[in-house]
């Protein structure tokens, strides 16, 4: 006898007509408000995505800034421009 794989899917957990994934994708389909995300799930994509806008600020941050549009320069006499 073979042992189950331990998996966290819920097409598992729920017991519909007979089971079969085809047959979950359908009741999921016409139930959409019955169908949440866990809330551990939810906290943990929170959390990633706190932790990416942070890394990303910090990045930011510690980068070079670059002058992309920067204030032309007025040249002066020394450097050969017109003479007035």
């Amino acid at each position: 006898m073979t042992r189950r794989k331990k998996t966290r899917s819920l097409a598992d957990k729920v017991t519909i007509r007979t089971g079969r994934r085809k047959d979950y994708k359908k009741w999921r389909h016409e139930n959409p408000d019955q169908v949440t995300s866990s809330t551990r799930y939810t906290q943990k994509k929170r959390q990633q995505r706190k932790l990416q806008a942070a890394r990303k600020l910090a990045r930011q941050e510690s980068g070079e800034s670059i002058a992309i549009h920067a204030e032309p320069q007025t040249e002066t006499p020394e450097q050969g421009g017109p003479q007035s």
